[in-house]
């Protein structure tokens, strides 16, 4: 049995994301959310949330046992960027480009 949990357009570069997202890949959900708890960025916090609903699908929508799920897929796409422009020196117009994470979580049973 599978659940999944998407969560969409978070402002978080996808770049900082996969460097979180793939501490947690192929693991059991609990050793999955003691390492992102234990980790200091804004990321970490995004994708335990993602986390915790994708387990909480799977036990409330399919029945699952949480001690038997392991994190199948976890991956981040870039998600829309917001253009943002600066003036720059010598009346150039700098780029500040927002760039924003769409985190996938799929968690199933062994």
């Amino acid at each position: 049995m599978e659940a999944k949990a998407i969560a969409k357009s978070l402002r978080v570069s996808p770049i900082k994301t996969r460097l979180t997202i793939d501490l947690i890949r192929g693991k059991q959900v609990s050793e999955a959310q003691a390492i992102l708890a234990n980790i200091n960025k804004k990321s970490a916090r995004l994708i335990k949330k993602v986390l915790d609903s994708a387990v909480a699908n799977a036990v409330n929508n399919n029945g699952a046992d949480e001690t038997s799920l392991y994190v199948k897929e976890a991956r981040v796409d870039a998600g829309p960027v917001m253009k943002r422009h600066m003036f720059d020196s010598r009346s150039h117009i700098g780029h500040k480009d927002r760039r924003t994470s769409h985190i996938i979580i799929t968690v199933a049973t062994k």
